[in-house]
């Protein structure tokens, strides 16, 4: 089942940039009648750096008269995805925002979350949000910022994961640490959503993300205002992707989740040959922590004993099987993943991936319980042909 809707048919939430600065500028309440129009919205230059800030300035209390929001990510704090996104919200006028996103790209987290060691918080400045970037997962920053035991509220009303730039598509999700955000909200019993830009090497850049922001906040506006109606389907979370060309999309689909995944690459690789993993294991190599080993040694008992005996490491580049020398030597070998772009196959026009390379924005409900999957499937399809004002 698939619902489709048009750009053309959008209902009239907000008005294009120009617009609501004017407004602002005449201090007139801005209106949830204006139109929206995704083409008049320009390309602006990258989005500005962030920069430490002292916690007081960060503690700001939220406006209680608009909805509260929380925005996560994967990419990490200062990634343009999520800088645009903010900025596109905070354009609109109609919500109040706080930021908690991991400090660094954790784009392939999984549902990780960091037990039993210190987490660091550190406010920073994010014109017009209330912003920390945290030294731990996506989950991390979903799960304390829901806690209270960084923010003085007790839970927003929507927790949004994204921009993040690659498919979310199919079983690609298992791997992502935007999805994770996301589910960690639902379980904590927060409304959520996952925003997704189908980004193609040597052919996407940043002003799409801009664009692609402003494409979603329709379906945010409509989300907010029906979670707080009661209308929102409950249960599940909605993994949304945009298109390569946001601009040229051909309107929100629902669709199902494919078994689709982009395909994975491991190739043997020397130490020197990529300057990051030279440094990671000059700093991390008495830990033992993530190093792709092969044998007997490749945990962290067998780095433990290394550390506490004279033996000498020898790294090199081998595709044989690694295994220890004579002697008081020892062979590692390294690997490096690469995910590898495919042509999409012949498949069901309402599976996401499909529905994403056909130009559409797909929205994919999401269940933790897979035996309510075709429910949700229909209270999300009535509700989102509702939402976003147009029947079949």
């Amino acid at each position: 089942m698939a619902t489709s809707l048009k750009n053309n048919f959008l209902p009239p939430l907000i008005s294009n940039l120009q617009q609501v600065l004017i407004s602002r500028n005449d201090t007139v309440e801005h209106q949830s009648t204006n139109s929206f129009d995704a083409t008049s919205l320009k390309s602006s230059s990258s989005p500005s750096p962030l920069r430490n800030v002292e916690p007081s300035q960060a503690n700001a209390e939220p406006d209680c008269s608009k909805p509260l929001l929380l925005i996560t990510n994967a990419e990490g704090i200062d990634s343009p995805g999520l800088t645009f996104l903010v900025q596109a919200l905070l354009s609109d006028g109609r919500f109040s925002l706080h930021v908690c996103a991991p400090q660094s790209d954790k784009s392939f987290a999984g549902h990780s979350m960091t037990v039993r060691e210190t987490v660091a918080v550190c406010p920073v400045e994010m014109s017009g949000a209330t912003a920390f970037e945290v030294s731990g997962t996506p989950v991390d920053c979903v799960s304390l910022a829901l806690s209270g035991a960084l923010f003085s509220w007790s839970k927003p009303v929507l927790v949004i994961s994204g921009i993040n730039r690659g498919s979310s598509c199919g079983r690609n999700m298992f791997y992502l640490g935007a999805v994770a955000a996301a589910t960690e909200a639902l379980i904590c019993g927060v409304p959520s959503l996952c925003l997704s830009f189908n980004w193609k090497k040597d052919v996407s850049c940043e002003t799409d993300l801009k664009d692609a922001a402003n494409i979603c906040l329709p379906l945010i506006s409509a989300a907010v205002r029906d979670i707080e109606s009661g209308a929102f389907p409950e249960s599940c979370l909605l993994n949304i992707e945009i298109p390569s060309c946001p601009l040229s999309n051909k309107g929100f689909k629902l669709t199902r989740q494919s078994l689709w995944r982009s395909p994975l690459s491991w190739k043997a690789v020397s130490a020197n040959r990529h300057p990051t993993a030279g440094k990671y294991l000059s700093n991390q190599q008495s830990l033992g922590i993530m190093l792709a080993q092969l044998g007997r040694d490749a945990s962290a008992a067998g780095a433990a004993r290394r550390l506490n005996s004279n033996r000498k490491n020898v790294e090199i580049e081998s595709v044989g099987v690694a295994g220890k020398l004579n002697g008081q030597q020892t062979v590692k070998k390294y690997f490096r993943l690469e995910l590898l772009e495919k042509e999409t196959e012949e498949a069901d026009d309402d599976l996401d991936f499909r529905a994403v390379e056909e130009g559409y924005v797909s929205v994919t409900p999401l269940s933790l319980s897979s035996t309510d999957q075709s429910k949700i499937e229909t209270l999300v399809s009535n509700w989102i042909t509702v939402a976003l004002g147009r029947k079949q």
